[in-house]
């Protein structure tokens, strides 16, 4: 039996990376999964899972397209107990270059659609009144400021503060909020990274993370065995975030 037996999750950016590593987990533990993203590679995530996965195509910073794609995990599988806000941009650029398109375009995918998808998340789950799990991807940084990073890494801290006021607001409908924040992850988003000279030393793992490593947390903070974890932000980070510079 897995941890998420009978469950339904719904998972955005699962195209690929840390989204893609969920909804593989999730379907191993038991979940059936609506598997969203933009790209149209949540049809080829999809297809590997099989019967327990059905693929929508969701641009997260869309009200109408994340509305469809809650309803979506009654209309396939009859219920939805966890959403899953992966979905998010990695952009560098020094604040004195950074246009305001750049900032809208970040701000409207890791922030407004963290936001867009918790608050239809929480009505749907409100009106079911079973409860449910909301986990929301924040990053390091998130909790720490790097080079270059001013407007994502503001959008990730608002994912947190955002994060803990969901919990605190759902609470009563036993709904839990929570929020991880991955460190160097190998994905598509990241490659190259791992060049950069002390980049992977900076854990005190001395490694980059798997995305399925990412993936495994969020699993538990789904399950019933996470049943009084709610409004915490956990680091899945290999240590970076505990070590002084």
């Amino acid at each position: 039996m897995g941890m998420l037996d009978g469950k339904v999750a719904v998972i955005t950016g699962a195209g690929s990376g840390m989204g893609r590593a969920a909804a593989e987990v999730f379907v191993r533990e038991g979940a059936k999964v609506i598997v969203a993203d933009i790209s149209g590679a949540e049809s080829e995530t999809a297809m590997k899972l099989g019967g327990n996965a059905f693929a929508i195509p969701c641009d997260v910073s869309s009200e109408s397209d994340v509305e469809r794609m809650i309803q979506a995990a009654y209309d396939q599988f009859g219920r939805l107990d966890s959403v899953l806000n992966v979905a998010g941009l990695a952009s560098p650029a020094m604040l004195e270059d950074a246009s305001i398109e750049h900032f809208e375009q970040l701000m409207a995918v890791n922030l407004r659609g963290v936001f867009l998808g918790t608050k239809h998340a929480v009505l749907a789950m409100k009106r079911a009144g079973n409860g449910g799990s909301i986990i929301n991807w924040s990053s390091l940084g998130g909790l720490n400021a790097s080079m270059a990073t001013s407007v994502y890494c503001a959008t990730k801290a608002g994912v947190i503060s955002f994060t803990k006021s969901a919990a605190i607001e759902s609470g009563s409908a036993g709904i839990r909020a929570n929020c991880v924040c991955p460190g160097f992850i190998f994905t598509a988003m990241s490659a190259g990274g791992e060049k950069i000279p002390g980049m992977l030393e900076k854990a005190a793992l001395g490694r980059g993370g798997q995305p399925e490593e990412v993936a495994e947390v969020a699993a538990f903070l789904a399950s019933d065995r996470a049943s009084y974890v709610s409004g915490v932000v956990i680091p899945v980070d290999g240590g970076w975030s505990a070590k002084t510079p």
